[in-house]
């Protein structure tokens, strides 16, 4: 069975945590405080971040590489397109939710309100986090803009994209960081992709000290 070294809220881990139950992999998570710098986390993955996977018989680090290493090996369902175009728009958004999105967006909410804390770092810095609730407005619009023209963010079917958005909307949500009421073909979106079954794990999580709001599990919200 697959072992992965996650964090319940890191949206990198649920990225890959959503393919791999798309996908029907099983999967062993294990939690793992990173930042206290553990010797054995650290000969898993000297860089000291998570995700970490042990699949087939090797140490897995890197997101966006494993959610491909599995595309490659699992191809069934498949979440890249065939044709180099469309993979091309996958990556492009994948690339766009997790430097971009995350560094404007998600390292100003969610690290703020919740990283610190749990790692004992001090209180939110008001300014980043007056910049994050900002700057997320800019990212939801775009998201609409691009499902005003497409199914799916990256086109007419579902692929790594919309995982790498969801994984991070679904941890801002966590702590009601995402006003759905901005855009309906946004919120749509969300509802139809946390209603799939390899969503379930990830509304489940529960951290310490933070309790989500009431319609974060909710399908129909």
């Amino acid at each position: 069975m697959a072992r992965l070294y996650h964090v319940p809220l890191s949206p990198f881990c649920r990225k890959v945590r959503l393919s791999l139950a798309e996908k029907k992999i099983e999967v062993e998570l294990v939690e793992e405080r990173y930042w206290e710098q553990d010797p054995d986390f650290l000969r898993r993955n000297p860089a000291a971040k998570v995700p970490v996977i042990r699949l087939d018989g090797q140490m897995m680090a890197e997101s966006a590489a494993i959610c491909e290493y599995l595309e490659d090996t699992r191809p069934e369902p498949p979440l890249m397109p065939k044709d180099a175009e469309g993979r091309y728009e996958v990556r492009r958004l994948v690339s766009w939710f997790d430097d971009k999105f995350h560094h404007e967006v998600t390292s100003k909410l969610l690290y703020e309100r919740v990283n610190k804390k749990i790692t004992g770092e001090g209180y939110p810095d008001s300014r980043n986090v007056k910049a994050g609730a900002k700057a997320i407005k800019y990212h939801l619009d775009y998201m609409a803009w691009l499902l005003d023209h497409r199914r799916w963010l990256a086109g007419d079917m579902m692929t790594l994209a919309d995982f790498a958005a969801a994984a991070h909307l679904s941890s801002l949500d966590y702590i009601s960081d995402v006003d759905w009421n901005r855009s309906a073909v946004v919120k749509d979106w969300y509802a139809k992709i946390k209603s799939r079954p390899a969503f379930r794990s990830i509304l489940a999580d529960q951290v310490p000290g933070f309790r989500p709001p009431p319609h974060y599990t909710d399908l129909d919200f």
